[in-house]
């Protein structure tokens, strides 16, 4: 890699962070609600993308675990008291911040759980094993009235630190003369989250349990072998992609200040799905690009659907605009499996290389590195390198 790569590889990364500072002084409510979700979304893909890309095991069951977070965090900062449809709720009226911790943690014991039978089976089996998860979390969650609310749900306390809300609005506070309201602080503690989680998962994937989570997922007979202690990684891997998911349910719940039993069901686990196919396996930028994709086009169908005159409206004859982000979803994961499997981080590297031959060939004494006659990266879409990029 050149030198001027090398550079820019290390600025932009810097220089987006900037902007993502400066956000909330600039944009309205609706979009810093969906920078919120787009994150919270990030941080359950790049889980969900380390457990099914990196260690190879499919699961359907995220759903459930950002449930489980959600409603851990409900549960443990909630107050008793009554709730919708003459239910009497349960909760410890714990501090938030230690609800949140121990919500997650919560998530992670669920995966622990569940591990023992990710390690017997792999592949279609131990995906059609954790579906049965979403539809015991759905029964669950219906049913367990005086903890999640039944099926009118339950109300999300905010998140705070000695009394200053996070995620809400008290007390009052104004920078550089632009409110802080609950989004713009919701706005912040999202980012926090998915920097720390994209910062932990290269880590993992660029250190000693990343290969070993790559050499399990292409044999795991040779990495037995070679010392892995594969049952061990696979329970890890688990747990881990569970408190990811367990994260981002309870900024979900933060961002949609209720959370309701509909919400978490099989639906949102194929969505999950589809971010880290589309994204490209196994990387966290990939499943970055993926959240933003998956969440972002129904919301942004929605709110200009006025000047889309294609698109019907919601409960009317047509399609409206979720049937329509679905019907690209499905067109979108088609043409990345046909075309380019390593999904948006792939085609990503491919113009990179492109932008990066010509500025080395216009150049004075470096001539560069001739380019692959097909566009394709030197590595193949799972090797470490491109896991961790």
């Amino acid at each position: 890699m050149s030198d001027r790569t090398n550079l820019v590889s290390r600025v932009l990364p810097a220089v987006g962070l900037i902007l993502a500072l400066m956000v909330p002084f600039y944009l309205s409510g609706f979009w810093l609600l969906l920078g919120v979700m787009v994150m919270a979304a990030a941080i359950g893909a790049i889980g969900l993308s380390l457990l099914v890309g990196t260690a190879g095991q499919l699961s359907l069951a995220h759903a459930f675990f950002l449930a489980v977070g959600a409603y851990a965090y409900c549960w443990f900062a909630g107050a008793p008291g009554p709730g919708g449809g003459g239910i009497t709720l349960t909760g410890l009226e714990l501090p938030p911040l230690l609800a949140a911790v121990l919500a997650v943690a919560t998530a992670g014991v669920a995966g622990l759980l569940f591990s023992p039978v990710a390690g017997r089976v792999r592949g279609l089996y131990l995906g059609l094993a954790s579906l049965a998860l979403v539809f015991l979390g759905q029964h669950l969650l219906f049913n367990l009235s005086s903890v999640t609310g039944g099926f009118n749900g339950r109300g999300v306390p905010e998140l705070s630190v000695l009394g200053f809300e996070l995620t809400g609005r008290d007390p009052e506070l104004t920078l550089l003369g632009v409110p802080f309201g609950d989004r713009e602080r919701q706005w912040y503690v999202a980012l926090v989250c998915v920097v720390v989680a994209s910062v932990f998962a290269r880590r993992v994937l660029a250190g000693r349990p990343g290969r070993a989570l790559v050499l399990m997922r292409e044999n795991e007979t040779a990495a037995g072998v070679v010392g892995v202690p594969v049952s061990r990684y696979k329970a890890s891997a688990f747990v881990l992609s569970s408190m990811y998911a367990g994260l981002a349910g309870v900024l979900l719940a933060q961002a949609f200040q209720r959370v309701v039993p509909e919400y978490f069901g099989l639906v949102l686990s194929v969505e999950y799905l589809a971010m880290i196919v589309i994204g490209g396996l196994g990387s966290v930028t990939g499943a970055v690009l993926g959240a933003a994709f998956v969440t972002g086009l129904p919301s942004l169908l929605s709110h200009y659907s006025g000047l889309l005159t294609f698109l019907a409206e919601p409960g009317t004859s047509g399609v409206d605009p979720a049937v329509a982000a679905r019907l690209v979803f499905g067109v979108a994961i088609v043409a990345v499996i046909l075309l380019e499997p390593g999904g948006l981080v792939a085609l990503g590297r491919r113009l990179r290389l492109a932008v990066r031959y010509r500025a080395d060939a216009a150049g004075p004494g470096d001539p560069g590195s001739p380019p692959d006659p097909v566009g394709h990266s030197a590595l193949p879409p799972q090797d470490m390198t491109t896991a961790s990029s």
